[in-house]
C-alpha cells in the first residue's frame, strides 16, 4: 500500500460532555409524533452511553407499546443523532420496562404542556 492509500488518520476524539451535550441536542429535534414535545424532555430516552471511540448506545422507549411509529422511530433517532460530529456508531434500543408515564416528563416540560 502507498501513502495515498493509507486511510485518513481517526479524527481527534471530542471531550465525551461537549459529545453527550450535541447529542441531547441532536435528541431535542426529534418530536413525538403525538404529543408537542421532543423525545428527550419527554422522557422517553433512558439511557445514553458512549464509548471512548464514539460509539453511542441509546436505551429508549415509547408513550405506549401500541405506537404507530413502533417500526420505525429507532431508525430516525439512530439517524439524526449519526449526523453529529464525533459520532462513530448510533446503537438505539426500544425497551418497555420501565413502562413510561407523565410522571417522566421534565418540570419544564410538564409546565408547558398546563400539567403544573
Amino acid at each position: 500500500m502507498n501513502v495515498s492509500e493509507q486511510p485518513d488518520p481517526a479524527p481527534a476524539q471530542m471531550d465525551e460532555n461537549q459529545l453527550r451535550q450535541n447529542l441531547i441536542t441532536a435528541l431535542r429535534t426529534i418530536y413525538d409524533p403525538e404529543i408537542p414535545v421532543n423525545i428527550y424532555d419527554l422522557g422517553l430516552i433512558y439511557d445514553l452511553e458512549i464509548s471512548p471511540q464514539g460509539d453511542v448506545a441509546i436505551d429508549m422507549t415509547l408513550t405506549a407499546p401500541a405506537c404507530p411509529v413502533a417500526g420505525t422511530f429507532p431508525a430516525t433517532v439512530e439517524d439524526r443523532l449519526s449526523e453529529v460530529p464525533g459520532v462513530a456508531s448510533v446503537r438505539v434500543e426500544l425497551v418497555w420496562e420501565p413502562a413510561w408515564s407523565i410522571d417522566m416528563l421534565s418540570e419544564e416540560t410538564r409546565l408547558e404542556l398546563g400539567l403544573l
